[in-house]
């Protein structure tokens, strides 16, 4: 796990500026620094090192000479004292091919000892230079062999060509952009702000569509030319500066509906532990996270298997520690906390537990912190919630396990029950059901919501899951000033439904989450906020064999009416306690919504919403009406956040231009 950055159309004095490029993301990579420049070949690349695997030799950029197997590697990198890591003659070394990587490859001695059986020789222990050394045998073919997350650069000096590429599911980021025909990449968006090509300009179509989504779900960012490399994507930088671009691999399904239910919970089962087994590859201590619902738990549970003395890690808030404590309603009703329910669990499974109570003061004092991590606006309340999380992690462990994709892969979000109990209403005319739909809405009579989704397919109003809480296409219309002209969310994601368009409703849900929800807000809170504390996340649910299980699954073994996740619940129990493995899902709950109704908070999220920065996009009206209406007791808590968060970030990045304090510790 570490940082990159990098530039084409480099020279002798490109020094300052990539160094300024990566010390801005110093926080990925702690551990050691490299810079690697080519005036000749016109290539820089930058890089910070948090080390995991191969601790003494695995330091980047990396450079390989020619493309003979028995080919020296040299690393030109730097110790944080400014000396080389390898000698003299080794950092001035300029090989034919150079790479720069951020991410794990897990198989990576898999395919070491493949490599080495066709004849090509290693000097490392690394995965990076097996990366390398597999691009130099297979060509972009190696992508196909790879499990683990990844976002690289390789350069081939002769050619003057730069090959890029992402993870399959986008675990890990990978930004670029051109400018005066140079070439710009990074693993943060605030590297390439650096760089002295680029000027700051807002991108007010992310923002446009950032009001439906809560995040950024554009392939271009909130900052005007800086794109997002797509996952299962890469590309090549031609020496004249063009582009090709292809899509290496696309999620396919093959349901198998001849095996049994228990054939089908074994499967499961075996992939995930297998996964968890690929995932504890490293040097280091790997830890996971835990809490009250089944997906870190299963993980936990596993990788206590592998290493008995894992370290487990979980936070909660101090509003539903006193809720559950006096037996009293706290935010959002009777809540048992977070803490209490992993600490149950950590004593049945004998492992350790250290956890946080958040307090109200510094969940509030770390949002611009957090904010300026995430480098695009993120309406994602749990995402300080992650911060916090990461943060008591990195102090004794340098890895967890995450269970994100297990929703996305299993059937786990309530919303992927909507087809199942929209079928009952199957009889009914379409025409009847929409007008009786507008009917209650009028009238302010609940299930109008429900009516209406019944008339239509998922094509026609799911895009993801800020349906029904972030703002509606006429919502953010009446909300911008100069209105909106957006694209509508559903024309946004119309492409990638066509591409399943014979699969199943839930399915096809589940397809369009993996291109939009789970890569533009589950996983880049992931990826920043364990980053923030130079903590490397890892994630075994997503991963190309638990997917292949995983797409083998008719939908009705996935969810149904009544529950979710149906035989990944039954797998985990061969993990954890079965009335553990069948809890209702909860999410994350942040208390959010009883806050905004505090005077303070109100008062200064009001501030907020009729500052100069809400009039120069918003119709400050609206705003404090949405916070009007909060208040006396309807729930407008996220379409609130989402404004605010954007305003908050949009000071950071270009009024203030300077780097929150980090919150005080607590």
């Amino acid at each position: 796990m570490c940082g990159i950055c990098g530039f084409t159309q480099a020279d002798d004095a490109s020094l300052p500026t990539l160094k300024a490029m990566c010390d801005v993301m110093a926080h990925r990579g702690p551990d050691g620094e490299g810079q690697y420049i080519d005036a000749e070949s016109g290539i820089a690349f930058g890089h910070r090192r948090l080390s995991l695997i191969d601790l003494a030799n695995g330091n980047q950029p990396m450079v390989r000479s020619t493309g003979d197997h028995a080919a020296a590697i040299t690393s030109p990198a730097l110790r944080l004292d400014g000396t080389p890591c390898g000698t003299p003659e080794q950092a001035a070394a300029k090989g034919r091919f150079a790479i720069v990587f951020n991410g794990e490859i897990y198989n990576y001695r898999d395919l070491r000892a493949e490599l080495e059986a066709q004849g090509w020789q290693f000097q490392t222990n690394s995965d990076t230079e097996v990366l390398l050394t597999g691009y130099l045998a297979w060509g972009e073919g190696v992508l196909d062999r790879l499990r683990g997350m990844f976002a690289f650069a390789i350069w081939d000096r002769d050619s003057r060509e730069l090959f890029c590429a992402r993870d399959f599911f986008g675990i890990k980021p990978f930004y670029y952009t051109q400018q005066n025909g140079r070439f710009i990449f990074a693993s943060e968006i605030k590297c390439i702000l650096e760089h002295p090509d680029y000027t700051r300009e807002l991108n007010r179509e992310a923002l446009e569509q950032y009001l439906c989504f809560q995040f950024s779900a554009l392939p271009e960012t909130f900052f005007k030319g800086i794109f997002k490399l797509a996952p299962a994507h890469c590309m090549t930088v031609h020496a004249d500066g063009s582009i090709t671009e292809r899509r290496y691999w696309r999620p396919e399904y093959n349901f198998d509906a001849q095996r049994s239910r228990q054939d089908t919970v074994e499967a499961i089962d075996e992939a995930v532990r297998d996964s968890v087994r690929y995932h504890n590859v490293a040097d280091v201590e790997v830890g996971s996270f835990l809490s009250s619902g089944i997906d870190s738990s299963y993980m936990a549970a596993c990788l206590a298997k592998e290493n008995p003395d894992i370290k487990t890690f979980t936070v909660g808030f101090d509003c539903y520690k006193n809720a559950a404590a006096n037996n009293a309603e706290g935010a959002g009703g009777m809540m048992r906390d977070e803490i209490s329910w992993a600490h149950e669990l950590a004593d049945e499974l004998h492992i350790a537990n250290t956890n946080k109570y958040i307090g109200e003061d510094e969940y509030w004092e770390s949002l611009p912190r957090v904010q300026w991590h995430m480098d695009e606006p993120s309406a994602d309340p749990s995402a300080v919630a992650l911060y916090f999380v990461d943060q008591i992690a990195a102090t004794q462990v340098k890895a967890v396990l995450s269970g994100e994709g297990a929703d996305e892969f299993f059937g786990g979000y309530r919303i992927y029950q909507t087809p199942f109990s929209n079928a009952k209403l199957s009889w009914a005319p379409k025409s009847l059901l929409r007008g009786a739909s507008s009917v209650m809405r009028k009238l302010g009579i609940r299930g109008a919501n429900y009516l209406e989704r019944a008339s239509e397919t998922p094509e026609d109003w799911y895009y993801t899951n800020a349906n029904g809480v972030a703002f509606t296409v006429e919502e953010r219309a009446q909300l911008l000033r100069g209105g909106c002209n957006a694209p509508t969310p559903q024309q946004l994601t119309s492409p990638v439904y066509a591409e399943v368009k014979d699969l199943d409703e839930t399915t096809r849900m589940q397809y369009v989450d993996l291109y939009f929800w789970l890569v533009g807000d589950i996983l880049l809170k992931t990826d920043k906020m364990s980053m923030a504390h130079s903590l490397e996340s890892r994630v075994p649910f997503l991963d190309r064999r638990v997917f292949d299980v995983s797409a083998t699954i008719p939908t009705p073994l996935k969810a149904n009416e009544t529950q979710t996740k149906l035989t990944l619940r039954e797998a985990s129990e061969r993990a954890i306690p079965k009335d553990w493995a069948q809890k209702e899902k909860l999410g994350f709950p942040v208390p959010v919504v009883n806050w905004l109704r505090q005077d303070r908070y109100y008062n200064q999220v009001k501030e907020w919403f009729t500052g100069d920065i809400a009039r120069e996009f918003f119709n400050t009206d609206e705003l404090v009406r949405l916070l009007d209406e909060h208040k006396a007791g309807a729930d407008r808590s996220r379409k609130i956040w989402i404004v605010y968060m954007f305003l908050m970030w949009y000071k950071i990045y270009f009024v203030d231009k300077t780097v929150p304090e980090k919150p005080q510790a607590r």
